[in-house]
């Protein structure tokens, strides 16, 4: 790879409620990308799971709008071609095989469902291409917030109570029992989802059932979680075996939780302190228990870890996000920036990452 370019395959969209912020995250990656280091193809999958080639430049409308951003047409359709010695992509249009794409890595810029639970890893694993970011079980584990928190419960790091709901237990549980067990307000959000989409904070009896019926749109298995009054402390973490992390930030909503809104559509919607002032210890607390998280938690390549700041100095794990956001305003690449790594250096790391866990694996006996 040193004497040439590498074949560098973007991966974004999908087919998620999420799909919006993956076209603005890969709209950052892709301008940051250094040209004399890669050949970038750019692959958008639309909201009905369907692959397909995108110009380079015209592959976005309304790209400067959260609101309405979109992919653009296009006619060629993409198959991954499982293979072992080559890494390959055909693009076809109708029945029509135009031609045949060998890639050198993806880079999976995709949030939610359909992108960032393990499903487009496992894909790209039996394609035998390299990927960006955590791999299959990481994946998955990072994204159902259940399972998550199970994990970090059984290696003793602190996150909130909460209870677990599975579609067919809907009817089963009361506000009345919600409040006795993990008090009010609370959260009530799905299990397998990101960006703040489908959450509702309820204070009171009258909000709980909305609330349930709105998450339940976006999974069949949702999270009533405890709430937890402190600060939003976030720390990055970058690498495979070794991993670093990087110094912690602090976001100040100015709505009344960090909500999908504040996050991506009102430039107001939140203040950020990256990296926040703190006392030492605390951030050498932060870190390791970040870099404990990421490890209980089966990651590669990149996470964002999330914390509340009790008043009392309790550190509690709110979440980890495996394919953070790489918009403009987002922390992940923020956090790294304040910590000495720019942002094409970060992008140029993440895919050396890539390099090296699938040079590892396929080192790997697959035959007795």
């Amino acid at each position: 790879m040193k004497n040439k370019k590498i074949r560098l395959g973007v991966l974004f969209g999908g087919k998620s409620a999420e799909h919006e912020v993956s076209l603005i995250s890969a709209k950052n990656v892709i301008e940051a990308l250094d040209p004399q280091k890669y050949d970038v193809f750019l692959i958008g999958i639309d909201k009905t799971g369907e692959w397909r080639l995108r110009d380079g430049y015209a592959y976005l409308m309304n790209a400067d709008n959260p609101k309405l951003i979109q992919l653009n047409e296009s006619k060629e359709s993409l198959a991954l071609v499982p293979k072992q010695d080559r890494k390959e992509i055909v693009s076809y249009s109708g029945n029509q095989l135009q031609e045949s794409l060998q890639l050198d890595v993806i880079f999976p810029v995709l949030h939610g469902t359909y992108g960032e639970d393990g499903t487009v890893q496992g894909l790209l694993k039996l394609a035998n291409i390299p990927f960006v970011g955590a791999g299959v079980l990481g994946s998955a584990v990072g994204m159902d917030k259940d399972v998550m928190k199970r994990l970090l419960r059984d290696a003793k790091i602190p996150t909130a109570n909460f209870i677990t709901l599975h579609d067919y237990q809907r009817n089963r549980v009361s506000f009345e029992g919600v409040v006795k067990e993990i008090g009010l307000p609370f959260f009530v959000k799905p299990a397998n989802l990101g960006s703040s989409v489908g959450i509702s904070k309820v204070k009171n009896k009258e909000g709980f059932g909305a609330a349930v019926v709105d998450a339940f749109q976006y999974d069949r298995k949702i999270l009533i979680e405890e709430f937890i009054p402190g600060r939003e402390i976030i720390c990055s973490v970058l690498g495979n075996d070794d991993p670093v992390v990087s110094l912690p930030g602090e976001i100040i909503p100015n709505h009344e939780f960090y909500s999908y809104e504040a996050k991506y559509l009102d430039k107001e919607g939140a203040n950020y302190k990256i990296p926040v002032e703190l006392p030492q210890d605390l951030i050498e607390k932060f870190q390791q228990v970040a870099m404990d998280s990421y490890r209980a938690l089966c990651c590669e390549g990149m996470a964002r870890v999330d914390f509340f700041l009790k008043e009392n100095g309790e550190i509690i794990v709110n979440e980890i996000n495996t394919i953070p956001g790489f918009t403009k305003i987002s922390t992940y690449p923020k956090l790294w920036i304040a910590s000495g790594l720019p942002y094409s250096k970060l992008l140029d790391k993440l895919i050396e990452l890539a390099f090296d866990r699938h040079e590892k694996e396929s080192q790997l006996k697959t035959t007795f």
